[in-house]
């Protein structure tokens, strides 16, 4: 690959047909929608784009390095699949059974019947704690589960889906913690970041901590240069510039609705982000606590090289069999979604191509991956045999992807022609 280093403080290498990521990568800088950020793509596993850039702590001044690891939110939703489709691959278990013959308790309130595949698909129907809890109860990961096995649903469960933020990984872990004895961040640690040499933690230790990206918040938005735009965003946050300026073209659309639970504190949306209640924590989401704990539906720290490597590895059958993957990419849940209001698709724990998951024409038919909160993403395509992940530190109000991200994303695909 070609050196990209110069004046404008970007770093790493790109290959020259992809030199338009480099340029989109270098514009985000320009246009001051960044603090600090990386980007990688791989072409099988040729890594063809390994950009980075910026302040990892802008109070320090401290450059982002190339190893750098950042914290990506719900990015941390594959690798939780990932480790359970592999416990359950390597042992033979069959994730259309009843949880409840692996997990007795389960069955409360009417959940006897949901199965493994719903909890890894938004469909159990629990995407919020019945009560507000606390970021020193999440560390347990046991007690967690066991709030959500005592809850009744909010819906049928199978009957209808909804994004599960912070829930989604103690019941999706609860498949690996439960079938193989490790919790997910354990497990990942040990059968596959270890292994595969990739720099991304599920729960990381202080030794990380101290040289992990510090997130920040600030513009992500402008308008881009003419030439520069993507055709496809992220979802952002209800009730900001990025929502108004996408109108529903009615009163009770999916979006309004959607302004209207993030304004209320006592909706499903809201109840489903806002516990455990990291606002009640100095730092928030740089807290040491949070960033320690391992939850394994938004807690990966992790750098870009590593995110991508996990789906180079995963497209390349190192994590699990190709056809374990083809089969957890198969859609089980797609359409309108029970607590975002926008549609959206989900196979086993992966997202697929939809409103919350936007991506390149070229990229519908074979994409997948998981955006995280703020801006990040990972991704993977079957047709196209790439795998790339964008990590930055600077959290915009995107729910899901983001302007940035989906530049990038779109010149990766422009580059493929």
């Amino acid at each position: 690959m070609a050196i990209a280093t110069g004046e404008t403080g970007i770093h790493g290498a790109c290959a020259p047909e992809f030199t338009r990521v480099r340029e989109v990568f270098e514009d985000n800088f320009a246009r001051g929608l960044e603090t600090g950020a990386a980007f990688t793509v791989f072409v099988g596993d040729e890594p063809v784009v390994d950009l980075w850039g910026g302040l990892a702590d802008h109070r320090t001044a401290s450059p982002w390095k190339h190893d750098t690891p950042c914290l990506a939110f719900s990015c941390t939703k594959a690798l939780t699949a990932a480790a359970a489709l592999r416990v359950a691959e390597r042992g033979g278990r069959d994730l259309r059974a009843p949880v409840a013959s692996w997990w007795p308790k389960f069955a409360a309130e009417g959940k006897d019947g949901v199965t493994g595949e719903q909890l890894m698909s938004h469909q159990a129907g629990l995407p919020a704690f019945d009560r507000r809890v606390t970021v020193a109860e999440a560390a347990d990961h046991a007690a967690m589960a066991e709030l959500l096995a005592a809850q009744a649903p909010v819906w049928e469960p199978g009957t209808a889906h909804g994004y599960h933020s912070l829930t989604y990984g103690w019941l999706a872990g609860e498949i690996t913690r439960r079938l193989d004895g490790r919790t997910v961040g354990r497990y990942v640690a040990d059968e596959i970041a270890g292994p595969l040499g990739l720099d991304l933690w599920v729960g990381a230790p202080d030794g990380v901590l101290d040289r992990t990206a510090r997130l920040t918040t600030g513009p992500t938005n402008r308008k881009p240069a003419r030439g520069n735009g993507a055709t496809a965003a992220g979802t952002a946050m209800p009730g900001t510039a990025s929502d108004a300026a996408r109108p529903d073209g009615e009163a009770d659309g999916p979006r309004a609705r959607l302004a209207r639970d993030a304004r209320d504190p006592e909706s499903l949306f809201s109840r489903a982000f806002a516990s455990p209640d990291v606002a009640a924590v100095p730092g928030k989401y740089n807290n040491r606590d949070v960033l320690t704990a391992g939850w394994p539906a938004a807690g990966v720290i992790t750098t870009a090289p590593a995110l991508a490597g996990f789906y180079r590895d995963l497209l390349a059958g190192r994590i699990v069999s190709p056809a374990t993957l083809q089969d957890a990419l198969r859609p089980r849940a797609t359409g309108p979604d029970r607590v975002l209001h926008l549609d959206s698709s989900f196979g086993l724990g992966f997202m697929r191509p939809s409103l919350t998951f936007a991506v390149p024409r070229a990229a519908r038919k074979g994409a997948f991956g998981h955006t995280g909160a703020g801006g990040s993403i990972g991704l993977a395509d079957t047709d196209h045999d790439i795998a790339l992940a964008y990590v930055m530190n600077r959290t915009g109000t995107e729910l899901s992807g983001g302007i940035r991200a989906m530049r990038l994303v779109k010149a990766v695909y422009d580059c493929l022609r």
